[in-house]
């Protein structure tokens, strides 16, 4: 058993990768924002926890962490807001990898995206450019951390059920992929040893998650 948090516990893939590691046997601690989701947060088997990431300091935010095997990352500020976007996505992201480290917090996934790099080629005058900037930094700063990181790079998020199944893949394959495989892969990935210290881009696929994981 592993004591993981989940942080952004109230997304569309957080809400979806709780119940998988609470039905293997781990013990979920899900990050929210706002009291009103604690219900929802805690129907997945997880122990919902009030904390505004946005708001809390390094050291804060390792009281909350500590304890725990791993943390995985899945906040973000849902765009149109550029101020937030860099507050949450890559200051608060970038806060709790220190946070991480401090609270001896070995194992951290982060949630991204496929095409996530420092030469993402989103135009300025492109609502999306801000976004990608964030993630391209609090990325970076993940890569240089001693931290056992994965990040995580699905591509076009769909709803569509999940297959089980996805492909490997780079910023010049890009796809779509359901947010439920994005929440089998990170629950398969905080157990695969070779996902440690790997970017992991993935498409909607024909191979079974744990076999592409076990091929990087």
């Amino acid at each position: 058993m592993s004591r993981i948090a989940i942080i952004g516990g109230h997304g569309k893939v957080a809400l979806l990768l709780a119940p998988l590691l609470v039905e293997r046997g781990d013990e979920v601690t899900s990050v929210v924002r706002t009291p009103e989701h604690v219900a929802e947060v805690e129907a997945t088997g997880a122990t919902a926890v009030v904390a505004d990431v946005e708001r809390l300091d390094t050291a804060g935010l390792a009281a909350l962490l500590a304890g725990h095997d791993a943390v995985v990352w899945s906040a973000g500020a849902g765009g149109g807001n550029p101020p937030r976007t860099y507050a949450v996505d890559r200051d608060a992201a970038i806060r709790s990898m220190d946070a991480a480290a401090e609270a001896r917090v070995p194992r951290y996934v982060m949630v991204s995206y496929l095409g996530a790099r420092p030469d993402h080629g989103v135009p300025e005058d492109n609502p999306f450019f801000h976004y990608a900037e964030a993630k391209a930094a609090a990325d970076e700063h993940l890569r240089g951390t001693a931290l056992d990181w994965t990040i995580l790079g699905p591509s076009s998020l769909t709803l569509e059920p999940g297959t089980g199944r996805i492909s490997l893949a780079d910023h010049t394959q890009a796809g779509s992929v359901s947010r439920a495989d994005v929440a089998a892969v990170a629950a398969a990935a905080l157990r695969e040893p070779r996902t440690v210290r790997e970017f992991i881009g993935f498409n909607q696929g024909e191979t079974p998650i744990a076999d592409a994981l076990a091929s990087v």
